[in-house]
């Protein structure tokens, strides 16, 4: 058992290493969207209901696209479109399954239930 527990402390690093270089992820909130945006930061804003499967399939790929170094300076926000109806009316949003991308402080691109990997990276993309 005491070889285990190096091995696991060195697997947990590099776990961590990894999870640094990932983007950063939130549930809305207006005060954070709006210091993100504020700063110029990158954003994706996702909105999905656990009922929309459209939603779960759009789900995995973002995670994984963010999970990407490629996406570390992205800030991802996540709505929640059953209980987050302030936030839709803010983002002027109306359906789930929606991905809208901000760049240097302004709003640059929208799609509405896109699930191939290719256009959500390729969405995902023009935030940087």
């Amino acid at each position: 058992m005491k070889y285990l527990s190096p091995f696991l402390g060195a697997v947990l690093v590099v776990m961590n290493i990894d999870s640094a270089y990932a983007a950063d992820r939130f549930t809305y909130e207006a005060k954070t969207f709006q210091e993100a945006l504020a700063a110029g930061k990158p954003i994706l804003v996702h909105v999905t209901a656990p009922w929309c499967g459209t939603c779960k399939m759009q789900k995995p790929i973002v995670a994984a696209l963010g999970a990407q170094r490629e996406y570390t300076a992205l800030t991802i926000f996540d709505v929640d479109f059953d209980t987050q109806k302030d936030a839709m009316r803010q983002l002027n949003i109306q359906q789930r399954s929606r991905l809208v991308v901000f760049k240097d402080k302004a709003e640059i691109a929208r799609a509405v239930g896109i699930t191939s990997h290719e256009a959500i990276k390729v969405l995902m993309q023009k935030a940087l």
